[in-house]
């Protein structure tokens, strides 16, 4: 938006930085267009946000929510189990 920042990164690794950059900028941009925030501050964090909520649901978050209540299910279960052959003993 308008603005230059130093940053440094690994060797070999400028091209995807600036490719991030851009990336960034142009979110930054179409939030800045779309007139509905005011203020750099706000759409760098409506950038952030949305961002990030493309990255989880891309990654299938909600789905990994339902593989750990699965998991902790399952540990209950194996709880209940053991503390019933406790009390048997």
């Amino acid at each position: 938006m308008d603005k230059d920042y130093r940053v440094s990164c690994p060797d070999g690794e400028e091209e995807t930085l600036k490719a991030s950059a851009d990336f960034l900028n142009n979110k930054l941009k179409d939030i800045r267009d779309r007139g509905s925030i005011i203020g750099s501050e706000r759409i760098a964090i409506m950038a952030a946000l949305n961002l990030a909520h493309e990255l989880l649901n891309s990654q299938g978050y909600e789905s990994g929510f339902k593989d750990l209540d699965s998991r902790v299910v399952n540990l209950q279960n194996k709880i209940d189990i053991a503390l019933r052959e406790i009390e048997v003993s």
